[in-house]
């Protein structure tokens, strides 16, 4: 973001509120300040920064600071965060803490300052940036790095887990009008081989993709690689880890569907010109994430995006939901406003993606104080974004956002009966026998072992087997445990997954009907 006066930024969290009523608070690491909120039901908590906790969060320089921001509820809630300074805006979903890993790839964007922020959710964490350890971190600490060129494939991990947010001063994708880039992205242990990409605005939007492991190969429908990009391959097969390729989607395409033998990361990006299959002429550079198919949830819960007022006004003035969802039970999805009765999308209009057997819509967000519920039993991922008009300054503005989706671990997991394993616990299991499959494919390391554990205690018949049942006689909750043992850089190491089971007899009531 460019540098100026907090005056004229306009920082806010935006917190929406679940099925449950909630409170929480909000700790700014550096002012050592608790702020408490209670939040009802599906209700819309927007907090304004003053210019104190503005400081306590904008980072100037490079290097490590206590910058941070921690957020705890009683309950479950979505948070977001929005950054603003003049027409330049952009904002980010925030993981809970429960979602982060230890390695990340940046995904940025050329030209500029590129940065990316780190912070830390334990003490003693080591950062690395390919390899080489940048600093040492205490809970709360921030590690925020600048570049110029950019840093799209860099590598950054660490030995505990860590948020980590693409961050860029001013960028244009596609044009002249410029933006800063603000996106909080998953570790790689999330990511997929399977990708259904959306449009928003414009149907020849930009994407990125960042590979994990050599050897990589890529299959794309619905885009075509841009040549010519500084830093970028311009092949989609054998690629190694770190490698990036940019691709524009084709008009008429409906999205675009990408698959790939190892896990990918990508990104989207609005493009800041004024393309003819632009509806809006007047977007600007935004940038999401965009999770794996596998990663589809039944509902999510967000709210339109509404700037405050600071010194110079806001031209955002439209809102949308972007809602992917499986082709065939499409019309299943549902949109709850408020908390009210779910109702059919009405007025939307589909697109239909062959390839993927995926299809989206866009629906606008006209009631800025409530949340929206969007719900498809087969599953959904819904982005966010906004725009709007041409500013005082004669340029547009734009913000865009993965709004809700999972953020399981892909990297090793497991099945039962088909449900993931870190749905298990709200997903209860009415069979008594029980069928696990392990899917451990996406490692890329020697597998040496799996073992699987109920309740602490192994069970030894399913040592080794991807493929096992267990009979459940009696109800109840069961802790499920796999542990997968590979080699990596000549050790033995270990990847622990657990998942919560709830088993629960289905009982059916008859009445006696009297003929």
């Amino acid at each position: 973001m460019t540098s100026g006066n907090v005056n004229y930024f306009d920082f806010q969290i935006r917190i929406i509120g679940g099925s449950q009523q909630t409170e929480g608070d909000i700790y700014f690491t550096e002012l050592n300040k608790t702020v408490h909120f209670d939040i009802a039901p599906y209700e819309v908590h927007t907090f304004m920064l003053d210019n104190d906790e503005k400081y306590a969060v904008y980072n100037e320089t490079t290097g490590t600071t206590s910058k941070s921001i921690h957020i705890t509820t009683y309950h479950s809630v979505s948070v977001y965060a929005f950054c603003r300074f003049y027409q330049y805006s952009e904002n980010s979903f925030v993981l809970p803490i429960t979602a982060l890993g230890t390695e990340y790839y940046q995904i940025s964007y050329i030209t500029g300052i590129d940065a990316y922020v780190v912070v830390a959710t334990q003490d003693n964490t080591q950062i690395f940036h390919n390899n080489t350890l940048e600093t040492t971190l205490q809970e709360g600490g921030v590690y925020y790095r600048t570049s110029n060129p950019e840093m799209t494939g860099s590598h950054i991990t660490s030995n505990n887990p860590i948020a980590f947010f693409a961050q860029h001063q001013l960028t244009a994708v596609g044009g002249n009008d410029g933006n800063n880039l603000f996106e909080q992205l998953a570790s790689v242990n999330t990511w997929d081989t399977s990708f259904f990409v959306p449009f928003a605005e414009c149907e020849n939007e930009i994407i990125r993709m960042v590979v994990s492991q050599n050897g990589t190969d890529i299959e794309i429908i619905g885009a075509a690689i841009r040549p010519g990009v500084p830093g970028a391959q311009e092949t989609l097969t054998g690629l190694q880890a770190g490698d990036f390729v940019e691709l524009e989607m084709i008009e008429g395409s409906n999205g675009c569907f990408i698959e790939s033998n190892k896990p990918i990361g990508i990104c989207t990006y609005m493009r800041s010109t004024n393309p003819v299959s632009c509806s809006s002429p007047t977007t600007s550079t935004a940038q999401s994430w965009v999770p794996g198919i596998r990663q589809l949830v039944p509902k999510v819960l967000m709210a339109p995006f509404i700037p405050g007022v600071s010194l110079v006004p806001s031209p955002l003035a439209l809102h949308y939901a972007v809602i992917c969802t499986p082709t065939d039970t499409k019309d299943s999805t549902k949109v709850s406003i408020g908390g009210a009765t779910a109702i059919d999308l009405s007025g939307s209009t589909w697109y239909d993606n062959s390839a993927a057997d995926m299809s989206f819509c866009r629906y606008e967000l006209i009631k800025d104080s409530v949340s929206y519920i969007f719900s498809n039993p087969e599953g959904i991922i819904v982005f966010g974004y906004g725009t709007k008009g041409l500013t005082i300054f004669g340029f547009p503005s734009s913000y865009y956002y993965l709004a809700g989706s999972a953020m399981r671990d892909l990297e090793a997991a497991f099945y039962a009966n088909d449900i993931p394993c870190g749905d298990l616990e709200n997903n209860p299991i009415c069979e008594k026998v029980v069928f696990f499959q392990a899917e451990i494919e996406n490692m890329g390391v020697e597998v040496d072992s799996i073992k699987w554990y109920i309740d602490g205690e192994e069970f030894e018949p399913a040592q080794n087997q991807e493929i096992w049942n267990y009979t459940f006689t009696q109800q109840g909750e069961y802790k499920i445990t796999m542990v997968v043992y590979y080699f990596e850089n000549g050790e033995t190491k270990t990847k622990t997954i657990t998942g919560t089971l709830k088993r629960k007899d289905l009982w059916v009531k008859m009445r006696n009907i009297k003929h």
